[in-house]
Order: C-alpha cells, then sequence, then structure tokens
C-alpha cells in the first residue's frame, strides 16, 4: 500500500494518510525500512504493508515510495 507521512511524533511514531481510506494508520519507527525516523518529514510518500496490532491496524515495512 502506499501513503502520505501525515504526523510525526518526537518519541519516535506517527501516523500515514492510507490513499482511498479514512482512517490514518499507525506506526512506529521500529517498522522503518531503509530511512531512519529523523529523516521523515510530513507529506513524504511511503509505502508500507497492513498488520493487525493489539491495537488495531498498523504499518509495517515503512520505506519511502
Amino acid at each position: 500500500m502506499t501513503g502520505t507521512i501525515k504526523t510525526l511524533i518526537d518519541k519516535g511514531f506517527g501516523f500515514i494518510t492510507r490513499e482511498g481510506e479514512t482512517k490514518d494508520l499507525f506506526f512506529h519507527s521500529k517498522e522503518l525500512v531503509g530511512v531512519s525516523f529523523d529523516e521523515l518529514r510530513v507529506g513524504d510518500k511511503v509505502s508500507f504493508e497492513v498488520i493487525e496490532s493489539e491495537k488495531g491496524p498498523a504499518a509495517t515495512g515503512v520505506s519511502r515510495a
């Protein structure tokens, strides 16, 4: 899937706006691939997979698109 970084929280997580979806998707910095959390900016395009976590859907394998 693809989306756009909507929010970055200094504690190492953020939210992605998914294309074609209304609900934003949580991601944690440990799920980043090929990019560090400090390199990401709001508005960056990313690709990812969706998994079901304890707290609902989340992104894994997040990388720049």
